[in-house]
């Protein structure tokens, strides 16, 4: 199974991912942790994305897919993946698919967790009032101003990517707003009904 799980922040896409890799037994691949495991393992690609990031500069996409296209032949890939928080981009999204065609390989699903923003803004903010009454700590970008602003780059940048895989006929969308249980209910359906496109 190799699966692009898409959706804005807060849309629950960790959550989904955690239970699809414990039904499944594929590992749920986040570009940020394969960054931070190259460079702590200090690859050719790592202490090349290390010293981009020690310049202040953002890992080019070259780099992202290269870290990609190394997590790919590991053992635990074998029987597939999950990608989530990637492809951020079109840009991404068309160079994975030539990674993938270069491996012999094609998604088999992409799936989008379709949310209510306004919910998620509300939820956030219930989550913080909760958090600062039971004593805890909020994260200083974990307040519905911040949020909001993620919101709005995942629009801006990310959303196109959506519009690209349901163009190539390739994108399935699943109610992000539905009860938990209900959300992993309708994904085993539509990874039921996927099919591999090789175009």
């Amino acid at each position: 199974m190799r699966l692009v799980l898409l959706g804005p922040p807060g849309a629950g896409k960790g959550t989904q991912a955690a239970r699809l890799v414990e039904r499944h037994g594929v590992p749920q691949l986040s570009t940020g942790d394969m960054l931070r495991a190259a460079v702590a393992a200090k690859t050719p690609i790592g202490l090349k994305a290390k010293q981009i990031m020690d310049a202040g500069a953002l890992v080019p996409d070259e780099v992202v897919i290269g870290l990609i296209d190394e997590r790919l032949d590991s053992p635990d890939c074998a029987k597939g993946f999950i990608l989530d928080g990637f492809p951020r981009t079109v840009a991404q999204a068309e160079a994975l698919r030539e990674l993938l065609a270069h491996k012999g390989m094609a998604l088999d699903a992409v799936l989008e967790l379709v949310v209510d923003e306004g919910a998620l803004v509300d939820r956030m903010r219930k989550r913080v009032d909760e958090t600062l009454a039971a004593g805890g700590a909020v994260r200083a970008d974990d307040n519905p101003e911040s949020f909001k602003t993620r919101l709005e780059a995942y629009r801006a940048q990310t959303a196109p990517v959506s519009a690209h895989y349901d163009g190539r006929s390739q994108l399935t969308r699943i109610d992000g707003m539905a009860p938990i249980d209900e959300v992993t209910a309708a994904i085993d359906r539509a990874l039921v009904g996927a099919t591999v496109d090789r175009r």
